[in-house]
């Protein structure tokens, strides 16, 4: 179940277990939390404002809102490319702005991070871009081979595996890039307006494809404005308005 809290004491006491018990267990399923969390660049613009959400493991999660209104920020907090002003970023367990170098590196590989202009390497196969993740990190041949082939299949692109990128529709690039994030088996997978290029056949099929995943046990989060999307889906949805997140009604 998703939690969206305000900053309120009074609020904050109602989310409180009455049981030591019941609030280990509740710690335990809670895979992202965002503890009153503010960003402010140097030049006064705010970014994000007062955030308060719990994400269990296991959930699949909308965040919708125009664009500008911080949910591109609140997703670079979640896998380490920004750092909060203020408030604490756990996800995984791990306190996010206090990772540095090789601990961050570390995090990073087990975050699934989906992008809207895909990121693709032109001069790499579709084969190549999805196992470049896994050959950095230093697995065995034998190993990516092992783990790339299921991944292109999910995606629907095994034929495809020896394709450059100018050779495939907008769809399938997209496709490459979640093969790319779940190559490594992540247990949370973040995807930024995913399917802001794609038209709706395209954007449907890659909903689809984090359905899936999210059935073989991923957490899932995705940012889209995408409002006729998120109602063909039956999943929670929270929105950014003016930098604050609130529960969508």
């Amino acid at each position: 179940m998703v939690v969206l809290t305000t900053q309120k004491a009074t609020d904050k006491s109602v989310l409180t277990q009455n049981s030591e018990t019941k609030q280990h267990n509740r710690s335990v399923a809670v895979i992202v939390q965002l503890d009153s969390v503010s960003k402010t660049y140097a030049n006064g613009c705010h970014a994000l404002v007062n955030i308060n959400l719990e994400v269990q493991k296991g959930e699949f999660l909308f965040i919708t809102g125009p664009s500008g209104s911080g949910k591109s920020t609140l997703l670079k907090l979640l896998y380490g490319d920004e750092s909060p002003t203020q408030g604490d970023v756990i996800v995984n367990e791990c306190n996010v702005a206090a990772l540095r170098g090789d601990r961050l590196s570390f995090f990073r590989r087990r975050i699934g991070v989906v992008f809207q202009d895909y990121k693709l390497i032109s001069r790499r196969t579709v084969a190549e871009n999805v196992s470049v993740v896994l050959k950095a990190q230093g697995y065995t041949r034998q190993e990516i081979q092992r783990r790339l082939e299921p991944s292109l299949k999910l995606v629907g692109l095994l034929s495809k595996a020896e394709c450059f990128p100018e050779y495939l529709s907008g769809g399938e690039q997209q496709r490459v890039g979640i093969a790319r994030a779940i190559v490594g088996t992540p247990p949370i997978l973040l995807a930024d307006e995913p399917t802001g290029n794609l038209d709706p056949d395209n954007s449907w099929q890659v909903i689809q494809i984090f359905q899936k995943l999210n059935s073989f046990g991923v957490t899932v989060i995705v940012t889209t404005h995408d409002e006729q999307l998120v109602r063909r889906c039956n999943h929670p949805v929270v929105q950014m308005r003016e930098w604050r997140l609130e529960r969508k009604s």
